[in-house]
């Protein structure tokens, strides 16, 4: 029997719909940074949600440790 560490974090498989023009630009991306097409998917989002939300949210706060500027 395992036992899941506390804050232990584990990426769960999603699928997602996209035009052919859209994910052939996903792939575009990937090929250049030389990435999945999840991990620029997921890089994306963290940069746009940091970008509207930079002191977080009530759901999701920032990172222990996280310098966030409070101007």
């Amino acid at each position: 029997m395992s036992i899941a560490k506390v804050g232990d974090v584990r990426a769960r498989s999603r699928t997602f719909s996209a035009t052919e023009r859209d994910f052939q630009m996903l792939e575009a991306i990937t090929r250049y940074h030389g990435t999945s097409k999840s991990a620029a998917i997921t890089g994306l989002i963290r940069k746009e949600f940091w970008r509207i939300f930079p002191h977080g949210t009530d759901s999701v706060p920032p990172d222990q440790g996280a310098k966030v500027n409070h101007e």
